[in-house]
């Protein structure tokens, strides 16, 4: 049994999701379509995952409550990664009543997206950012390597904000990036408590990756987090714009194989339960 901790679904028609145009970007037109959980749930459950997070596409508070009516009418849906507007006057009475869902886990501020790689330490989001430590709600940290310094600050500003980088920060592995992102993830995981998604790494491999081009990358995440910090995920639908989610899985079989039966538990199931309390 495992638990997929970053997944998607969406509907065009709700017109909140700006990234995704192919007008804009063509590369995006395979995963321009509706996408629901019964759709991931033909992905994932023939390979014996049994739940997931659903994760946010879009910077609206609108999106999050589409994404936890999904979570009311799914139980496969575990958890949800909302959004809300960190800046606004009453950002913690929105965070208080969203943390109301049993289903709402985290939210996440679409940090890759935002011009200022410091965006997150401004200090007008210091309420927003208590708030979701008094919640107990987790931050997903959507970041590139531009923000792992910043994500160190926060974490010592905030320790009992529980933080997960989400696709091991997406280093350009298409571009063979290596550092700064290697001695930044490695810099997260020995001074702050943050866990880490293995996912999205095919992505940034460039287009029609080999499943073996994210190995190192992969390798580097498992060393540095440890099998007790790393969870997994598919990244589904996004996923589809390079590969697909039974490659992936068994990517994710290679990768693990140096691990026991328990610490590949905890990658695939427990660590996901764990963070996100589900």
């Amino acid at each position: 049994m495992s638990i997929d901790a970053h997944f998607h679904c969406w509907q065009l028609a709700r017109g909140d999701y700006g990234w995704l145009n192919p007008a804009i970007e063509p590369a995006l037109a395979p995963i321009y379509r509706d996408v629901s959980v019964n759709d991931w749930r033909a992905e994932s459950a023939p390979l014996g995952v049994s739940g997931g997070v659903l994760v946010q596409a879009a910077p609206t508070e609108a999106e999050t409550h589409f994404l936890l009516a999904q979570a009311d009418a799914h139980p496969q849906v575990l958890g949800v990664v909302g959004w809300v507007d960190w800046l606004a006057a009453d950002a913690p009475a929105r965070i208080e009543a969203l943390a109301r869902h049993p289903r709402l886990k985290g939210l996440r501020p679409m940090l890759q997206d935002i011009a200022d790689p410091a965006w997150i330490l401004q200090p007008l989001l210091a309420p927003a950012l208590q708030a979701m430590s008094d919640a107990g709600l987790v931050l997903d940290a959507l970041v590139k390597s531009a923000h792992l310094p910043h994500l160190l600050t926060l974490a010592g500003r905030y320790p009992d904000l529980r933080l997960v980088i989400d696709h091991a920060a997406k280093p350009d592995i298409a571009a063979a990036e290596w550092q700064p992102w290697a001695d930044g993830m490695a810099r997260l995981a020995a001074e702050t408590g943050a866990m880490c998604k293995l996912s999205g790494l095919l992505t940034e491999a460039g287009p029609a990756p080999a499943p073996a081009a994210v190995r190192r990358w992969a390798a580097h995440v498992l060393a540095s987090f440890g099998a007790a910090r790393v969870l997994w995920g598919s990244d589904w639908p996004v996923l589809e714009l390079v590969s697909t989610y039974p490659l992936w899985w068994r990517e994710t079989q290679y990768l693990l194989a140096g691990f026991s039966a328990q610490e590949q538990a905890a990658i695939l199931e427990e660590n996901a339960r764990q963070i996100y309390r589900l």
